[in-house]
């Protein structure tokens, strides 16, 4: 199962964003690994590499598909893709539509070029 294959990490500025996105996905996609890593280290607004590092180890998936909020998010990402064995994708990408049409997709083994496709069409100008 492709859900199997890839995981989801989802990037806030704000730990209840993320957690209600993986919430909101987990309603199409059961099967599909979804990890939210928001707020920082204290539990305050911003991003935490650490807590990033900390949800990639925890991810059993070697291919993850990255998805933010706001731009420092994505600085956090790009540290942690430097220091991961997976191979991690990016997205800049609509936050909440993106997230939810992957892990959708995923888990009806819809193949990752296909997911790709879909993802152009949710990227933010």
């Amino acid at each position: 199962m492709m859900g199997k294959a890839y995981g989801i990490l989802l990037v806030s500025h704000v730990a209840e964003i993320a957690e209600g996105i993986a919430k909101l996905t987990s309603q199409v996609a059961k099967d599909v690994t979804v990890i939210s890593a928001g707020g920082t280290d204290t539990g305050g607004i911003g991003t935490s590499f650490d807590k990033l590092t900390a949800a990639l180890n925890g991810m059993a998936e070697k291919e993850v598909l990255a998805f933010y909020d706001l731009g420092s998010s994505k600085m956090n990402l790009e540290l942690a893709m430097e220091n991961s064995d997976k191979h991690i994708t990016i997205y800049d990408t609509a936050f909440v539509e993106s997230a939810y049409t992957a892990a959708a997709m995923l888990q009806v083994d819809t193949p990752i070029e296909e997911i790709e496709e879909q993802m152009k069409k949710l990227i933010v100008k």
